[in-house]
């Protein structure tokens, strides 16, 4: 099973003034590359944490995905914190460097110029993508993140795509469990869960959601959720 890790770092999203869009735009992408998300990180700008985090991380799963801390600002680290972690030199990378000093031109000054350090040995890779062992090191701004994942997912090895179907019940959760436990031994090669919704503040009840590579186990299982969800609306 090819799998990735999440780590989003940055004050601003522990603090509340940032809402996080981007694991979910990065865990939908790698379904549809067969990549199963497997863990998530939310850590502050401090190197010791982004370090335990991107280190356990990467010796758990095929791919880490980092979000945020690459500008130029004083309390962007990440690429600091990911050197040290596997104990390479920080160092200015030329390629990137030179990609830099062409896109700004005149405009280029030394705090654009640290966007081109990276830990020695570092692939440089479309859209300012750098890649230390199995981390790959993206922004934290969501439209710059998504280009940078777009260019890079197509490269790294997948698997047949992970596919989902939705079954809504307007009932509550807990009517449904019993059901769903026999439901989920009958398809144990399908991955079943729960999900609460509450549409207008009156209106609630459950999504069902199945989620397989295989496209007839899938829809055996919407089959026999559907059957369940009809039982409760007689």
């Amino acid at each position: 099973m090819i799998t990735a890790a999440v780590v989003l770092i940055g004050d601003e999203v522990l603090s509340g003034r940032t809402k996080d869009a981007n694991l979910n735009y990065i865990a939908n992408k790698c379904q549809e590359k067969g990549i199963v998300v497997q863990e998530c990180r939310v850590v502050p700008d401090k190197e010791e944490m982004i370090i335990e985090a991107v280190l356990a991380l990467s010796a758990k799963n095929t791919y880490v995905f980092t979000t945020g801390g690459i500008g130029s600002t004083h309390d962007d680290i990440t690429q600091e914190s990911i050197a040290k972690a596997f104990n390479k030199p920080l160092v200015v990378h030329l390629e990137a460097l030179k990609i830099l000093e062409d896109y700004y031109g005149d405009r280029i000054n030394e705090a654009r110029r640290r966007m081109a350090r990276a830990a020695e040995g570092a692939v440089l890779h479309e859209k300012m993508v750098f890649q230390v062992q199995n981390v790959f090191i993206l922004a934290g701004i969501p439209t710059v993140m998504q280009g940078m994942l777009d260019a890079i997912l197509p490269k790294l090895e997948h698997d047949d795509p992970i596919l989902s179907i939705t079954v809504k019940a307007y009932v509550y959760e807990n009517e449904l469990a019993d059901e769903l436990a026999l439901i989920q031994q009958s398809v144990s090669d399908v991955s079943i869960g729960s999900y609460p919704f509450d549409e207008t503040g009156t209106v609630k009840g459950t999504n069902l959601v199945a989620r397989s590579r295989d496209p007839k186990r899938l829809a055996i299982a919407q089959q026999l959720l559907q059957a369940l969800v009809d039982s409760k609306a007689s």
